[in-house]
């Protein structure tokens, strides 16, 4: 691992380099971002390209719970994580958050402890407990980690927490009491009105256009709803816990059958997921914010799965497109037009297709060009081929981040359950340096018209729609500049529709 961790410096090193140049403060304003000339000189080592991960252990318990171990010596630290394959994707149609409260309320207390003496003995071990349910995942996850001479302690804490919780009426109320106004607070953040109208109109009747609680099901929910879902998905040949840190596989499978083995197996039936819905023509959604002083943009379509051969591709192209300072969107937006502070792309993958994202944030006068200039950076990313030293610019930092991960043994675990869980090949990340390194600019391209659809593009923007979108002397609105984009649907900030406003002619 010496070796391998010194024969990516040099691609860091030159990664973070270009990112600096790009942002900084005392750089010469009257030189065009685009004139950069990429020397791409950094040295490639073919040493990088040959990378092989330490493998870890897999061990089945006779109640069917797989459990990989992934043994890292250089600390006297050890992590437990466990992925349940249940969460936010199997809410109840009508009831979303049934998975994040149950997660959430798992450390609230169990038949063997309160929420304060979990509290209490976790902090005087050290440890960090942790459980969530993400919103368009198919997962709930539970981790404590800490030093290792703590690991039976942590463990036996964990386990509580997965096979014992109580849901206590009174901490259910409690935390029905903090999320209600945290979710009218949310209400008032631009971004989140954007990403909750993208998903909504991307994905409509499927479970992943949904990404929060709403006020009607946080009054619902009660705790037959939570222990109905934890009875349901929380089963030994229905989870993988991952162990990694300053532990041997023996250990590890003696911890794992002392505090998981008498964990009852059951049925779990396989997640039936619908397919997501058609792509449709180009559209795009106002969302009115009077008072707003910028306009918040999002503009995407679907993406891929995880296990799609495109993944790595897709990757690179989001590199070059927006997933940094030294990207294209970044550069263009902010350094060559100075209409945003950052201008970003990025995309998801799951065991359903994931969406693909470019998002801007800008004053209110300048929406019409910041609009044109991030819808400009998609056809270009699509339609031309990328030069040989940007494309190689952007492959080296992929690689050199991926290096340094594989300094944390949580993210190396992680890497692995990823594995796991999707069902990837054993060698994957083995290999996924050298296929980045193997992306040419014609693959790009490719992928670009694959997953770029511009006829099916769906456009969000929250702002005032009665503010000046442009700089003109007798400047267009903001939903007249939005109009002029694609046809457009108008709402309030509740969500509900609002007067059409036409597409300009």
């Amino acid at each position: 691992m010496n070796k391998l961790r010194l024969s990516f410096v040099p691609l860091l090193l030159a990664a973070l380099s270009l990112g600096a140049l790009a942002q900084q403060p005392g750089a010469d304003k009257g030189v065009s971002a685009k004139s950069v000339q990429r020397l791409n000189r950094a040295p490639v080592n073919k040493q990088v390209l040959e990378v092989k991960l330490p493998r870890p252990t897999e061990i089945k318990l006779k109640n069917g719970l797989s459990v990989v171990v992934l043994e890292q010596h250089k600390l006297p630290q050890v992590l437990f994580v466990l992925w349940v394959k249940g969460g936010a994707l199997d809410d109840p149609k009508n009831l979303p958050g049934v998975a994040d409260f149950t997660a959430d309320m798992m450390r609230e207390g169990t038949t063997r402890r309160t929420s304060a003496q979990l509290a209490a003995e976790s902090d005087q071990l050290g440890a960090s407990l942790s459980t969530g349910a993400n919103f368009g995942s198919g997962i709930t996850t539970v981790s404590i980690g800490g030093l290792v001479e703590s690991a039976d302690k942590m463990l036996d804490i964990m386990s509580d927490v997965v096979l014992n919780p109580a849901f206590p009426q009174a901490e259910l109320d409690k935390l029905k009491a903090r999320t209600l106004p945290a979710l009218e607070e949310q209400r008032s953040d631009p971004s989140f009105l954007a990403d909750e109208k993208f998903h909504e109109v991307l994905y409509r009747d499927f479970p992943a256009a949904v990404v929060s609680e709403t006020p009607e099901s946080v009054k619902a929910l009660t705790v037959a709803d939570l222990k109905k879902f934890h009875d349901t998905y929380f089963a030994p040949n229905n989870a993988i816990l991952g162990v990694t840190g300053d532990i041997t596989v023996a250990q590890a499978k003696a911890l794992a059958e002392k505090y998981f083995g008498q964990w009852k197996e059951h049925p779990v039936a396989a997640a039936q997921l619908p397919p997501v819905p058609a792509p449709q023509p180009k559209k795009a959604y106002l969302i009115d914010r009077p008072g707003s002083v910028q306009t918040n943009l999002v503009a995407g379509d679907f993406a891929l799965k995880r296990t799609d051969p495109d993944f790595i591709p897709l990757t690179v192209l989001n590199r070059i497109l927006g997933s940094g300072a030294s990207s294209r969107l970044f550069l263009e937006l902010r350094e060559e037009k100075g209409y945003t502070y950052g201008s970003y792309s990025f995309f998801t993958a799951n065991t359903y297709p994931g969406n693909f994202q470019a998002t801007s944030e800008q004053r209110n006068n300048v929406t019409q060009g910041a609009m044109g200039a991030l819808l400009e950076e998609l056809r270009r990313i699509r339609e031309e081929p990328v030069p040989g030293p940007e494309l190689d610019e952007s492959k080296q930092s992929i690689i050199a981040t991926f290096a340094l991960s594989l300094e944390r043994p949580a993210n190396l675990l992680d890497r692995w359950l990823t594995v796991k869980y999707y069902g990837l090949p054993l060698d994957y990340w083995d290999t996924y340096p050298a296929k980045v390194h193997d992306i040419t600019p014609a693959i790009i391209e490719q992928v670009g018209k694959k997953y770029i659809d511009l006829d099916h593009l769906q456009i969000v923007v929250v702002g005032d729609a009665s503010q000046p979108g442009t700089e003109e002397k007798q400047p267009k609105t903001i939903k007249e500049v939005v109009s002029g984009f694609a046809p457009t649907e108008m709402f309030d900030a509740d969500g509900k529709a609002k007067a059409e406003a036409k597409p300009e002619k």
